[in-house]
C-alpha cells in the first residue's frame, strides 16, 4: 500500500474568551501544494476549544483525502503538549474534544503534532479571521 503523506496546518480562535469563534484548516502535500483549505464559524466557544475543533476538522479532511501519514502544525502550544502527552487535559470541555481527536488517530499510520509560531501558520490564521468577519463577528 502506498503511503500518502500530508501536512496539516490548523488554527482556531475566539474573539473574546469565550466568544465568537472560528476554525481554519489547510491541508497540503509535503511539497506545499494545497489539497484543501477552509475556514468555518463555529459559534461561541473558547480559544482552546476552537484550536481542538480545527484540528479535528483537519484530521477528518486528511482522512477524506486518503492520508496515511499526517504532520500537524498548530500554533497552540497547549494543544500540542496535551496531544504529545506532556500535559494532562484537566478542562472537561477540552477533554471531550481531546478524546475525539485521539480517536481519529488510528485512521492513520503516523500522526505527529508540532508547535509552530503564529507567523508560520498565516494561512490557517487568515481563514479563522475571514470566517469570523463573514459571520459578522
Amino acid at each position: 500500500m502506498q503511503t500518502k503523506h500530508l501536512v496539516l496546518r490548523t488554527d482556531g480562535g475566539a474573539r473574546g474568551n469565550p466568544g465568537p469563534a472560528a476554525i481554519g484548516v489547510v491541508l497540503e502535500t509535503t511539497t506545499g501544494q494545497v489539497v484543501a483549505s477552509f475556514g468555518r464559524y463555529i459559534g461561541e466557544t473558547t480559544n482552546n476549544q476552537a484550536e481542538y475543533r480545527a484540528l479535528l476538522a483537519g484530521l477528518e479532511e486528511a482522512k477524506k483525502n486518503g492520508a496515511s501519514q499526517v504532520d500537524c502544525y498548530l500554533d497552540s502550544e497547549l494543544v500540542v503538549k496535551q496531544l504529545n502527552r506532556q500535559y494532562k487535559v484537566k478542562d472537561k470541555g477540552l477533554a471531550a474534544i481531546f478524546v475525539k481527536v485521539w480517536n481519529m488517530l488510528p485512521n492513520f499510520n503516523s500522526v505527529i503534532f508540532k508547535h509552530v509560531r503564529r507567523e508560520q501558520n498565516k494561512l490557517a490564521d487568515a481563514l479563522v479571521n475571514e470566517a469570523l468577519t463573514k459571520a459578522g463577528k
